[in-house]
């Protein structure tokens, strides 16, 4: 079963539009939603989670469809928004208490395991926590109700390197349960192509790409010739390319890379930044 259908799913705004969206997330994978700021991806999440009503489309989450059933897939559901909400007078002990009477799952030892994990004091108001606490106090709410899906808008932004890197591993660790997955939008590309077992572009609204992350690897390299050798490759095999006074880079299909040509493996990164660049043109 997937745990996440999307499929046509669109949304205008004044100068904006989410146009057609269509991705799935295979269940027990992590799927990494890359785009710039404003591309479109924390109203797609808004979408996914019921916050905005999108204009067509269809959304299945965990098997069920996400217009009649939404009150139910929220209890299965860990969602952290890029600001987290939780009630700044409460302390942590509290906010356990408050979220105990919302969640019928809710798992308090899991609660305080985490807040010590994170090193976050239970005591403490959550109005008087950084923006890397509060995140880190969001999380440790998603993670306490048996949730089957995470649903995480920069979730690693405005943290410290090495607690990103312990949040990481917490989420490789919760896709360790076969039904578990994880939707995690995010412009740390570097946190993504640790993560991640599919990779989804969006960019000004479109999914420029959708695919899993090893299989990118394996099709894409990145080019270094001069400029009067990618007027032979068809422009379908090529992603993006710069070409200076001194030569070209392209990142293209390793299909059409010719004999004699200077190649080197491309990093997720470095392919969305061509992909972008080159639909701007």
């Amino acid at each position: 079963m997937n745990a996440l259908e999307i499929k046509n799913v669109s949304k205008s705004y004044e100068g904006f539009k989410l146009d057609n969206v269509s991705l799935c997330l295979p269940e027990g994978c992590i799927l990494g939603l890359i785009g710039e700021n404003g591309a479109g991806k924390s109203t797609l999440i808004r979408i996914l989670m019921g916050i905005t009503k999108s204009d067509g489309g269809e959304i299945r989450i965990l098997g069920r469809d996400s217009k009649r059933e939404m009150e139910l897939i929220k209890e299965d559901i860990g969602f952290v928004p890029d600001t987290v909400g939780l009630p700044g007078f409460m302390n942590l002990r509290q906010i356990g208490s408050f979220m105990a009477g919302n969640y019928k799952n809710w798992n308090g030892e899991k609660y305080k395991e985490l807040l010590q994990k994170f090193d976050l004091q239970g005591d403490k108001k959550f109005k008087d926590f950084s923006k890397g606490m509060r995140m880190k106090a969001g999380l440790a709410v998603a993670m306490s109700h048996g949730a089957k899906l995470l649903i995480l808008d920069e979730a690693t932004s405005g943290l410290d390197p090495v607690i990103r890197d312990e949040i990481l591993d917490i989420f490789l660790e919760f896709t360790r349960e076969p039904d578990h997955s994880v939707l995690i939008s995010s412009h740390i590309v570097s946190d993504l192509e640790k993560l991640c077992d599919y990779i989804a572009f969006l960019h000004k609204g479109k999914i420029m790409l959708f695919e899993e992350k090893d299989a990118l690897r394996d099709k894409y390299a990145l080019v270094k010739c001069g400029a009067d050798e990618l007027s032979g490759i068809s422009q379908e095999d090529i992603i993006g390319k710069k070409i200076n006074p001194y030569g070209a880079e392209a990142i293209m299909k390793r299909s059409a890379v010719k004999n004699g040509m200077n190649i080197s493996n491309v990093d997720i990164e470095q392919l969305f930044i061509f992909m972008a660049k080159e639909d701007e043109k």
